[in-house]
């Protein structure tokens, strides 16, 4: 059996390092190595960590780094052919490195786990629910995996140049799209799940998906998905603004837009005006998350046009 590694980037993880750590140990199916990278934590992260090196066969290493070069040093520094990547604020499920070793067939380069919500409030049960798909809403053919659940082969990062350390967010779609017009072979594991918390307030949410959406304009991704975006909030705006008769458009696109989040959205056992107010926050979620997107796309729009600027001029 190949040897397999658990690969993570911390950064002032102190509060949730232990939860992450604790369902590594219980893994039905243990890393042969962990190897965590700090990328300058402040609050006490790494003695937390030196703490776990007697319970796990742990490597941690220091330095200042965003995600993508976290994500590469931790594998540089492992020796395993087969590589886990998972995120902090994660507890993972007990068979989550099991279930993906068990979907990484010989014809498999990539298998992608999943990863559901661990609401603390009221707030973040519906967060969860608007943000995050259900695994029966994933087309495995056209899935791309988030890298807090995702099995990979080394030789597979190797042949696409790792994650890209120019890249501060979204660096994990970046590197899956790579690793698709290489021709590598994924694979979905849906019971290989990753338990995370959502945001916990509208402020927050916001600012991780503006930081998203940025990321998307500095790789260059989705730009029919963004002006599609904007072209429905400008024709949204224009209907409102001029009295159109068509209006009632507009509440029949909201019922469709906020259908799948409230599908998904669980209600039981909340209190009446807890439902209440886990219903109103789902459109509020909605416009606040479009609203990030497309003030934070054409920022990273402008930096990737001065960088590809800089570059020629360099040239």
């Amino acid at each position: 059996m190949e040897l397999t590694a658990l690969i993570v980037t911390v950064l002032n993880e102190a509060g949730t390092i232990d939860d992450l750590l604790e369902s590594v140990c219980r893994q039905t199916r243990a890393p042969d190595e962990v190897v965590v990278v700090d990328g300058g934590s402040t609050d006490g992260t790494l003695a937390r960590l030196h703490e776990w090196s007697t319970r796990l066969p742990l490597t941690i290493v220091s330095e200042s780094a965003n995600i993508a070069r976290g994500r590469n040093l931790a594998i540089a520094h492992a020796s395993a052919q087969l590589i886990a990547v998972t995120d902090a604020g994660v507890r993972l499920e007990r068979d989550w490195l099991e279930q993906l070793l068990n979907a990484m067939a010989p014809d498999v380069d990539v298998v992608g786990g999943f990863f559901r919500a661990d609401p603390r409030s009221v707030f973040e049960r519906a967060l969860g629910a608007t943000t995050l798909p259900d695994d029966t809403d994933i087309d495995p053919d056209r899935f791309l995996p988030s890298s807090r659940s995702i099995l990979f082969r080394r030789a597979a990062w190797q042949g696409v140049g790792g994650y890209p350390e120019w890249l501060d967010y979204c660096e994990d779609l970046v590197l899956d799209l790579a690793l698709k017009r290489a021709g590598c072979r994924f694979a979905f594991a849906p019971r290989a799940v990753a338990w995370f918390r959502p945001r916990s307030s509208v402020r927050a949410f916001f600012r991780q998906y503006y930081l998203y959406a940025r990321g998307d304009g500095k790789a260059g991704l989705w730009p029919k998905r963004h002006a599609i975006r904007y072209a429905t909030y400008a024709t949204a705006i224009l209907l409102m603004v001029t009295r159109s008769p068509f209006r009632w458009l507009l509440l029949l696109g909201a019922v469709a837009y906020t259908r799948r989040p409230y599908a998904r959205l669980q209600l039981r056992g909340l209190t009446s005006q807890q439902r209440l107010i886990a219903i109103a926050a789902v459109p509020t979620i909605r416009l606040a998350g479009d609203v990030a997107k497309m003030l934070g796309y054409p920022v990273g729009v402008a930096w990737r046009m001065r960088r590809a600027w800089t570059s020629r001029s360099s040239s």
